[in-house]
């Protein structure tokens, strides 16, 4: 899979306050970068804590689920849009389907 951007993963780690999300959000991106997702349901039997909103939306638990991860997939293109990333707090202030 393609990921744009890791940028916005690389500007969230070195945060001082996020620091310690830089090791799984690092581990996820080296890892998905080896993968070639499908459907969602491939998704899910890899990240069992996973949530699948809609057809395109994946909400990943980062960091022993200290943060939230969510994406965007075009499963034809191959590619994963990263749209946020964040604390449950922040998490907890936006609206998924605005994304």
């Amino acid at each position: 899979m393609r990921i744009i951007s890791k940028k916005t993963l690389k500007d969230f780690y070195m945060s001082p306050q996020y620091s310690d999300s830089k090791n799984a959000l690092e581990a996820w991106h080296k890892e998905v970068l080896k993968l070639d997702w499908n459907t969602p349901n491939e998704i899910k039997e890899m990240y069992k804590s996973a949530s699948i909103i809609g057809d395109e939306k994946v909400v990943f638990n980062i960091a022993e689920n200290k943060y939230r991860l969510i994406v965007t997939i075009n499963y034809y293109a191959k590619i994963v849009f990263i749209k946020f990333i964040g604390t449950h707090k922040q998490y907890d202030k936006i609206d998924i389907k605005d994304l």
